[in-house]
């Protein structure tokens, strides 16, 4: 369980790591389907799926997981025990509900072969529940497409604001309304960062706000020409064709593509970033 040391004195990690600061926010993490899946934002102290733990992620003590599939959720066991074992609080899980009586009885036999208490707080959700971060963010859970039960995960920034209709009183007036017990603000939502998790089109289809957040961590697993887009649908992924017919729909401010198929070789994947239209070109980033 001890981590490898490198000459620095530092933990070295095997899991690679890519990085990219936008709107304030580090998205650090990789995909690759079928492989491993592991994303954090640090600024808001959560990650989205388990399928690798690097080391430095350990800090980080509330995940979304997007569903159960072991390139997503393998590292589960490895993460709550090093939590452990460094003496960290248990850390708090969030997964699709349909999988929170498997995933307990996963970290149970874990616990019996390593023989370590596996100690988190694993809570199931629903389409369309949230979860608040802080007094600034709110996460919510929505339904995609996938071959099992999967969500996607939306991080709101929330604030409080003047209602309209008090707008441009003088101060005092607006003192006195508040001293009387009127609720002078309304809570003002911005869409900021969404997680798709694995899901075919309709996953986001189904969900406007996903095209309307300023960064948009999204899969897009296949991207060869010859690839059936109906065979893909259906186990619940998405080519680079989808992209181009709803271009005119992303008006996210970034886009990290991920997720891609292990038989594309890097060159080939990076080779698809002239296929987007130009206005979607420059906030596509294909994390290879």
């Amino acid at each position: 369980m001890k981590p490898r040391i490198g000459p620095d004195g530092r933990p070295v990690d095997n899991a690679p790591l890519l990085s990219y600061h936008h709107a304030g926010l580090t998205v650090e993490g990789w995909s690759r389907a079928a492989v491993q899946s592991y994303w954090r934002i640090p600024e808001l102290k959560l990650g989205f799926d388990l399928g690798a733990q690097p080391w430095s992620f350990m800090g980080t003590p509330t995940w979304f997981l997007s569903h159960t599939h072991l390139d997503h959720i393998a590292a589960l066991p490895v993460y709550v025990a090093r939590r452990r074992m460094m003496k960290m609080s248990p850390p708090t899980i969030y997964l699709p509900a349909a999988g929170i009586d498997d995933t307990r009885r996963l970290l149970q036999i874990m616990q019996r072969l390593d023989r370590g208490r596996m100690v988190c707080d694993l809570v199931g959700l629903e389409s369309g529940q949230e979860i608040a971060l802080s007094r600034e963010h709110v996460v919510t859970a929505f339904a995609t497409t996938h071959t099992i039960p999967s969500l996607g995960f939306l991080v709101w920034d929330r604030k409080q604001k003047l209602k309209p209709e008090y707008v441009g009183l003088p101060g005092d007036q607006i003192r006195d309304l508040k001293f009387a017990g009127t609720a002078i603000t309304q809570e003002v939502r911005t869409p900021l960062l969404c997680y798709s998790g694995d899901t075919s089109p309709a996953g986001l289809d189904a969900y406007p706000p996903a095209f309307q957040a300023k960064i948009l961590i999204v899969e897009l697993s296949f991207v060869r020409p010859n690839h059936r887009r109906e065979k893909i649908h259906k186990f619940g992924h998405m080519h680079i064709d989808d992209f181009i017919e709803r271009a005119d729909q992303f008006q996210n401010e970034l886009i990290i593509a991920m997720h891609f198929s292990t038989r594309y070789h890097v060159n080939e994947v990076k080779a698809i970033h002239q296929r987007f239209p130009a206005h979607l070109r420059d906030r596509v980033r294909l994390w290879v």
